[in-house]
């Protein structure tokens, strides 16, 4: 067994449980490392270009969070889908739940792009960018928008070889694509050689023709069956009845998702209240702080498929196993590098700054600010995506979703706001036009007010996802989709068809 082990060298739903989420995470950490790489890069090379265009990539990358969050859920359904009937033992209902997701999911990809072509610059309006700021934002998401089905397209493709246990398969091919986008950037946006200097759209052509590819060679692993869950042109057919099994597990899963999108889109809209430097500040530091917990995330994706194969085996011990193990340990070493991030954040934000551009010390200060604040709560975002994976994991992906929209709606948004902005003065009513006079109950903290709401959310959602995982009523969570398996006339037909 290598560094790496497959499928076939690990038993998720026998043995110990520490070795195989191990196992099961480090690709993942591995592949979320390189798909922020993604971002990483065009951070930093748009940070050199200028500070205008940094801003923008800050309204940016929430935009396409918030795309991408709307089919989330699709992956997310095929994921536990594909898991609790792997678990189960029945690949061939894991192969059709797979080629359902996909079929869904490029459609849904299809017409939010061209949704999202025309309504971006209303909707970075909407958030507060400033009009140069605007202009370059909107840029970037057009372009953005119309690769939409490819960006989904690679995004499925992890989803299902996860829910099957494969996770080493999509960090091989993710690897091959973020060096093509890395090697791209530079050329694309400074017009380097014959290239044009397309600025930050060729950031975002960057980005789209990496993920062409990736989607491209996903699809092909999947449609060889050599690896991980396979693809048959013959499960293809739009099933309708399947759709509603699907929706029922990925409509919570996408309003989990578009929750998380929107918070980090309305906290822009209080950061976009301040100087040109706090917003561009505050982008370094949330993309420092993405890559920081993607430990969390891997992990978090490891349990999910974990809890849905024991869940799908009928053992739902070792699936509450897993995701304790989990809690403990991302909260002890994402805490380890909360200290390190605590004691050092100014040499990480200045990687993403160019000393001679305008206000860089402002938006070094902002950044270190932020990424201290948060530096301390590490720990406790590790607790809350194991146990929301662990929710999804058994289906149960409502629970998860309550669980996120309040700690980041609930909680989150109104810490932020009120200490950011203070609570208390004159307030004009819109449409009407009445004033109210507040009496100042909170003064106004600034860009730290904002960094606080991290703080109490972060603690907060934790303590309330071990809670009610603890509850334990995850556990009587019925089988997805073990009633729409392909008949044997279609097994027959799809072996005449595809072998």
């Amino acid at each position: 067994m290598g560094l790496f082990p497959g499928k076939e060298d690990l038993d998720l739903t026998e043995g110990g449980v520490a070795k195989p989420l191990f196992f099961l995470a480090l690709p993942i950490v591995i592949t979320n490392l390189l798909q922020t790489a993604y971002n990483l890069a065009d951070t930093f090379w748009l940070g050199q270009y200028s500070n205008t265009a940094l801003a923008a990539i800050s309204f940016a990358f929430p935009m396409v969070f918030l795309f991408i969050s709307l089919g989330l859920g699709i992956s997310v359904a095929g994921s536990v889908l594909v898991a609790q009937n792997t678990g189960r033992g029945d690949e061939r209902q894991a192969e059709y739940a797979a080629a359902q997701t996909v079929v869904f999911a490029l459609a849904a990809s299809a017409v939010l792009g061209v949704i999202g072509f025309f309504v971006v610059d209303d909707l970075l309006t909407i958030f507060g960018a400033a009009p140069a700021t605007l202009v370059e934002a909107t840029k970037y998401m057009k372009v953005i928008t119309l690769g939409l089905p490819a960006m989904f397209g690679f995004f499925i493709f992890i989803s299902l070889m996860r829910g099957y246990g494969d996770t080493v398969t999509p960090m091989l091919v993710m690897l091959v694509t973020v060096i093509l986008n890395v090697v791209l950037d530079p050329f694309l946006i400074n017009g380097w050689a014959f290239f044009p200097e397309l600025g930050i759209e060729g950031a975002a052509y960057a980005t789209v023709f990496s993920r062409v590819l990736a989607t491209v060679a996903g699809f092909g692993i999947m449609f060889s069956g050599k690896r991980g869950v396979r693809l048959r042109l013959s499960d293809m057919k739009p099933d309708f009845g399947y759709l509603r099994e699907i929706l029922n597990i990925g409509i919570p899963a996408s309003v989990e998702g578009v929750s998380r999108s929107l918070s980090v889109n309305l906290l822009l809209i209080i950061v976009g209240t301040f100087a040109t430097e706090v917003v561009s500040g505050y982008g370094i530091g949330v993309r420092v702080f993405s890559v920081i917990f993607l430990p969390a995330i891997a992990v978090a994706r490891g349990v999910e498929t974990m809890a849905g194969q024991n869940i799908g085996a009928g053992k739902p011990d070792r699936a509450e196993t897993a995701a304790d193990v989990a809690a403990v340990a991302t909260f002890l070493i994402l805490g380890g590098i909360g200290v390190l991030v605590f004691l050092f954040p100014e040499p990480i934000v200045r990687v993403f700054t160019d000393p001679s551009n305008p206000g860089t010390e402002q938006v070094v200060a902002t950044g270190a600010q932020f990424l201290r604040y948060v530096a301390v709560t590490f720990g406790f975002i590790g607790v809350v995506r194991a146990y929301t994976g662990a929710f999804r994991g058994a289906g149960q992906t409502m629970v998860s979703a309550i669980i996120t929209i309040t700690f980041l709606g609930f909680i989150r948004l109104p810490v932020a706001a009120g200490l950011a902005l203070g609570i208390g003065g004159v307030y004009t009513l819109p449409l009407v036009g009445v004033s109210l006079t507040v009496p100042q109950v909170v003064t106004a903290m600034g860009p730290a007010g904002i960094w606080w709401g991290f703080v109490v959310s972060n603690i907060v959602g934790a303590l309330l996802a071990l809670a009610w995982f603890k509850r334990g009523r995850w556990r009587d969570a019925e089988l997805r989709g073990s009633d729409a398996a392909p008949t044997d006339a279609d097994d027959m037909d799809a072996a005449a068809s595809d072998d």
